[in-house]
């Protein structure tokens, strides 16, 4: 069967998000009662966001971040406080323009610009640091990196993202959504074993120069996620999983 395209799997992932899910995205950033399972996938990424920003600097004054696929806005108004001069995209208007509303009118010497795009458009400039927390998840392995070697390109210091860590549960999970339709589901999560995540990263030409940092798994509930640090250096370390 022929793989479907990084641009026909972001139009998926474009209307669930800006239609289909939208609400209850919604919802669950922000403190409004969710169901269980919702409840740990929100505990989930809370601590994958707090994880994410303790691997930044503490001062990001003078720093341009990239927030990748920002959702609600979280961590871009977070990073924004700690002095950041962030710009926050996402391929779903409504999530964007709920982001712009929650977001605070004074950030000090931050800022945050919020825009409705794509996170490899070289208009965006260049810059310190790119974050990308649960935003490249449903995509092939071999498309992630690739998105990952274009941003490096115009990323001077760090990249940080989040993959689905290949478990049993989760392959099951993905084995089984093959037989179903759809219907109102969000888009299949694509899990990766972090050998073979680290294989694709060693042998992708973009990549060259940037090896492998800290990683860090978070578990609660139904919420799984892989936080792995990429950063510019002479030697590619295989981090652990």
């Amino acid at each position: 069967m022929p793989t479907r395209s990084y641009q026909e799997r972001r139009g998926e992932i474009e209307t669930y998000f800006d239609c289909t899910a939208s609400d209850a995205w919604g919802r669950l950033t922000s403190d409004a009662p969710v169901s269980r399972v919702r409840a740990t996938v929100r505990a989930g990424r809370d601590l994958m966001r707090s994880t994410l920003l303790s691997w930044l600097p503490v001062d990001l004054a003078g720093r341009r971040l990239l927030d990748a696929g920002c959702g609600t806005g979280a961590l871009a108004v977070e990073a924004a406080r700690r002095g950041a001069s962030v710009v926050a995209i996402d391929v779903a208007p409504t999530l964007i323009a709920l982001a712009q509303e929650r977001s605070p009118q004074n950030l000090g010497v931050g800022s945050v610009e919020f825009l409705v795009g794509d996170m490899t458009d070289p208009a965006l400039g260049i810059f310190d640091h790119l974050v990308a927390m649960d935003s490249v998840i449903h995509y092939r392995n071999e498309d992630v990196v690739a998105l990952l070697a274009k941003v490096a390109a115009r990323t001077q210091g760090s990249i940080l993202f989040t993959y689905a860590p290949r478990t049993p549960l989760l392959a099951v999970m993905h084995a089984v959504g093959q037989f179903f339709p759809r219907g109102d589901r969000s888009p299949a999560i694509v899990p990766v074993s972090p050998k073979r995540l680290a294989q694709l990263i060693a042998a992708q030409p973009g990549l060259a120069g940037w090896h492998l940092g800290r990683t860090q798994r978070i578990v609660r509930g139904f919420y799984t996620s892989q936080a792995l640090e990429l950063v510019r250096g002479p030697i590619f370390e295989q981090a652990r999983p």
